[in-house]
């Protein structure tokens, strides 16, 4: 791979209009981009945001040891609304700014990328759109959505939508953030710090899964005991605002395949238009994206596969660069997917 540098963008989207039937005024799309745009536009690769994460988390699955090579390939990362670096409520400032920051839906975002690709990239074909977590979904969503336009997906650690026990993990880790008195709804003026550590906390003990800590596999990865790992954690969670982490986390809990007005509703047929090569790649130990859930999905994706990572590491497993093995084994799908492109 020849010497390539990542170049930071933002795409200035105007006024957007969201599914809620708000709009999100001079809404702006923060993405990363290596590589170049071949001839017949096809070359270009989408690598959506997952929770919590900056663009930068996904830049492991890139390089010259990987498929996703930027000799061969545009690489596109587009950061989340409301994660921070795209509009978000803690970059926006006026009527729209903190607590104030519209609803937005993974809808929403992926109608944003498909601007982004049409308007920047010109209308490219996506060889690959693949993420994790809610990225994953966002994959997912181009799928069903844009099916002439995305060649494959790879998806892992991930479901179509937010199953029930999901939503209610989701509610006791908000509930730990909000339930500081120095939150104020969403109207504080320094950073409710109580609630983020809390926040951190509990998120921890669902990221990774029992046997995680039960064989101490954190000692592998440089952490001196659990109370470190927890430590670090929250370290983590202090550099984020709370009301990103809100926003989105309410884009995760109301996140439905067919919750659009081209399904309206219909889980079935979402999940039926996704024809491409897909591949769902769950953690055999996620304790909230459940490879059950993952199978069931698939089964009505006429195009799709289903590969387990079999893993201690729960959801953890299936972020770029996280655990080595399932590393590996991600990148090997994705190469096969784009194999099966070039033929």
């Amino acid at each position: 791979m020849t010497e390539k540098q990542w170049i930071i963008e933002d795409f200035e989207a105007g006024d957007l209009a969201l599914s809620s039937g708000e709009t999100l005024f001079s809404a702006q799309l923060h993405y990363h981009l290596i590589g170049e745009l071949n001839a017949p536009k096809d070359n270009l690769i989408l690598l959506p945001t997952y929770y919590g994460g900056a663009a930068a988390g996904n830049h492991p699955w890139v390089g010259a040891d990987s498929p996703l090579d930027p000799d061969q390939y545009c690489i596109v990362i587009p950061s989340l609304l409301g994660a921070g670096e795209s509009s978000s409520p803690s970059n926006t400032f006026g009527a729209q700014g903190g607590h104030r920051f519209p609803r937005v839906s993974l809808f929403d975002n992926v109608q944003l990328q498909k601007r982004l690709v049409d308007e920047v990239f010109g209308g490219a074909r996506l060889a690959l759109v693949m993420g994790w977590s809610m990225g994953g979904m966002q994959a997912l969503q181009w799928g069903s959505l844009f099916p002439d336009q995305v060649g494959a997906v790879l998806a892992t650690c991930c479901t179509a939508r937010c199953h029930p026990h999901n939503r209610v993990f989701l509610e006791g880790v908000k509930a730990a953030l909000t339930c500081d008195r120095d939150f104020q709804d969403g109207h504080y003026r320094t950073p409710p710090v109580r609630g983020l550590r809390a926040f951190a906390r509990v998120y921890a003990g669902w990221a990774y899964s029992q046997a995680f800590f039960r064989h101490e596999h954190w000692r592998g990865v440089g952490f001196e005991s659990i109370e470190h790992l927890l430590q670090c954690w929250e370290q983590d969670h202090l550099t984020q605002d709370a009301n990103n982490l809100l926003t989105v986390l309410d884009t995760w809990q109301q996140g439905n395949l067919a919750d659009n007005p081209v399904f309206a509703g219909n889980y079935g047929e979402a999940l039926s238009a996704i024809t491409m090569p897909a591949c769902l790649m769950p953690s055999a130990t996620d304790l909230y994206f459940t490879e059950e859930d993952a199978r069931g999905d698939a089964r009505n994706m006429p195009g799709a596969q289903v590969q387990t990572l079999q893993t201690d590491w729960g959801h953890i497993a299936g972020g770029a660069g996280r655990e080595a093995a399932s590393h590996r084994q991600i990148l090997s799908a994705a190469a096969a997917l784009l194999a099966r492109r070039e033929r």
